[in-house]
């Protein structure tokens, strides 16, 4: 078991130069996802940390390419269709499973998780709700696959349909759980559609500071946190780093490859999560609300996006 463990191991190692020489975040999901499943063990024993402070140091460098003008045009264009989305996703959500009979944490979790940031929201509200490990690993195994195929999908409509670089950027940005697949999503799309989706979808992230206070209010819990996410404020600095200072083009060349290379990495890391236990925790009724809301979701901002973008 312990040499399959350490084959395993060297080959994810020998596998990452090749993902991220080819640079698509789909392959490194896909190829992370399938080596798990196949070694039926984790692969690489460092937890979800590194694939999270890749992604977050992915976002930051992404900063530098863009004005912090354009940052703050871009934010400010689509402030109010952030604050719809959220809102009707998860009054959408919540009554899909009140009318589904699902269990209130599971339902408030998955409703809260497609409004809001995904795994992020989910693995934040669970210890404020007092959420049960089956419930939070259903709700985090549904968020996982939803976003993997999102990944796959989304570039191919997108180019059917002919879609703009904002299009699909505001598009990605609203319609996929998390941000790492945001990112990873518009990236494979285009660069410009890589910084709209990533600017829209870190407004829609800060939607949960409200909904963690609101949550612990209601429910009187001494677990909420209350932490500004410190990266999106380093992502506006280095986007005024960029905007107020001539930075040579070896370095902006520099910082959007290192940008790609880590956001391959991550989503490496991600896949690697995805295990056969996940897979077996797709079922029940949450899994029905969550498919309801998202099939729900897609297609109603994508309508909304083409007509109104």
């Amino acid at each position: 078991m312990l040499r399959q463990t350490q084959f395993g191991f060297m080959t994810s190692v020998i596998c990452l130069p090749i993902l991220i020489y080819l640079g698509n975040p789909a392959y490194a999901l896909l190829t992370g996802m399938a080596l798990t499943l196949a070694f039926n063990r984790k692969l690489i024993e460092v937890g979800s940390a590194p694939a999270k402070y890749c992604l977050q140091a992915a976002i930051i460098l992404l900063g530098f390419k863009l004005n912090v003008m354009d940052l703050w045009q871009i934010s400010a264009s689509y402030l109010a269709p952030v604050v719809v989305y959220v809102l009707c996703a998860m009054a959408l959500g919540l009554a899909i499973g009140y009318g589904m009979k699902v269990d209130r944490k599971s339902s408030l979790l998955m409703a809260s998780g497609t409004a809001i940031c995904g795994g992020t929201t989910i693995a934040t509200l669970s210890p404020i709700i007092r959420a049960t490990p089956d419930q939070t690993g259903a709700a985090l195994g549904i968020v996982f696959l939803l976003n993997a195929l999102a990944l796959f999908t989304f570039p191919h409509i997108g180019h059917w349909l002919e879609m703009s670089q904002e299009q699909f950027g505001v598009w990605v940005a609203l319609a996929i759980h998390d941000t790492s697949s945001v990112v990873a999503t518009a990236q494979i799309y285009g660069d410009e559609a890589a910084n709209i989706a990533t600017t829209v979808k870190l407004g829609r992230t800060l939607w949960l500071i409200p909904m963690v206070l609101i949550t612990s209010l209601y429910i009187q819990s001494p677990e909420a946190k209350m932490r500004m996410p410190i990266f999106i404020i380093f992502f506006i600095l280095a986007s005024a780093i960029g905007s107020v200072t001539a930075l040579p083009q070896i370095a902006i060349q520099s910082a959007g490859w290192l940008s790609k290379s880590l956001l391959v990495i991550a989503l490496f890391l991600i896949g690697t999560e995805i295990s056969r236990s996940t897979l077996r925790s797709l079922k029940g009724r949450v899994l029905i609300q969550a498919l309801a809301l998202w099939l729900i979701v897609v297609p109603t901002t994508l309508a909304l996006v083409m007509n109104w973008v």
